[in-house]
C-alpha cells in the first residue's frame, strides 16, 4: 500500500518546478563548477534520454543502473540509467528512454508506467543533451542483459539514495584520461560519478520532499 501512495506523491512531485541547478550542482565536478561556459549545447548537441525505473522489491523500492562495456569513448565502463540517443523512430525522448531500456537490459516496456521527468542535463565531452524519465514498473523486471553494450546491472534500493553516507568525493579518469576529483555515490563500491551522479541528486532532492 505504500509503495503506491509512494509513487502518487512522486508524480505529484515531478509535476511541480524541478530543482534543477540547486540539485546538479551538488554533485558537480569541481571542473564543471568552474568553468561553466564550457557546459553548454550547441548546434551539433545531440539529443538522448535515459531511464530511472522504479519498481518493488523485497517490500521496498529499486532502481536499475547498468555499467557500460568498455570501449574507446568517453563513457566507458562508467555507471549510468539505461537509455541512449534519440533515433528517427523515435517521436519523443520518452520513447527513446524506454526504448534503449528493453534494448540494454530487457525492460519490457509495455508494463512501465511513465510519471514524468527530472530536468535535462548537458553532457560537454560527447555534447549530448539527456532527458531522465522516471518511471514506475508494478512488478521486478526480468533483465536481459545485452552484453555488447552492458558489463552488468546494478540494483539499488532508493534507501541508499536518500542516505547521507553513500556520498564521498573520489578521483576520476575523465576524458582525455586526465584526473578529475568529483563528488559521487558509492552504492556497494559501485561509485557513480559525473552527469549520473547529477542526476541522481535531483532525484535525491525529490525523493526527500515525498
Amino acid at each position: 500500500m505504500f509503495i503506491n501512495k509512494f509513487i502518487t506523491d512522486l508524480k505529484l512531485e515531478l509535476a511541480k518546478d524541478l530543482p534543477s541547478k540547486k540539485a546538479h550542482q551538488r554533485m558537480m565536478p569541481l571542473v564543471r563548477l568552474l568553468s561553466p561556459l564550457d557546459y553548454t549545447i550547441n548546434a551539433s548537441t545531440k539529443q538522448s534520454g535515459v531511464l530511472i525505473l522504479l519498481y518493488p522489491k523485497e517490500n521496498d523500492l529499486y532502481t536499475v543502473f547498468i555499467q557500460r562495456q568498455d570501449y574507446d569513448g568517453v563513457h566507458s565502463g562508467q555507471i549510468a540509467f539505461p537509455g541512449g540517443k534519440f533515433e528517427k523512430e523515435d517521436i519523443t525522448l520518452i520513447q527513446t528512454a524506454l526504448r534503449e531500456a528493453n534494448e540494454e537490459v530487457g525492460i519490457d516496456i509495455s508494463s512501465v508506467e511513465v510519471l514524468g521527468h527530472l530536468s535535462e542535463l548537458f553532457i560537454s565531452h560527447s555534447n549530448f543533451l539527456v532527458l531522465p524519465v522516471v518511471a514506475y514498473m508494478p512488478v521486478a523486471p526480468s533483465f536481459i542483459l545485452n552484453n555488447k553494450e552492458v558489463k552488468k546491472i546494478i540494483e539499488v534500493n532508493i534507501n541508499e539514495i536518500l542516505a547521507s553516507e553513500s556520498i564521498s568525493e573520489n578521483e576520476f579518469i575523465g576524458a582525455g584520461n586526465k584526473k578529475i576529483k568529483a563528488p559521487c555515490y558509492n552504492f556497494n563500491n559501485n561509485k557513480v560519478w559525473g552527469a549520473t551522479a547529477m542526476i541522481v541528486s535531483e532525484l535525491h532532492y525529490i525523493l526527500e520532499n515525498i
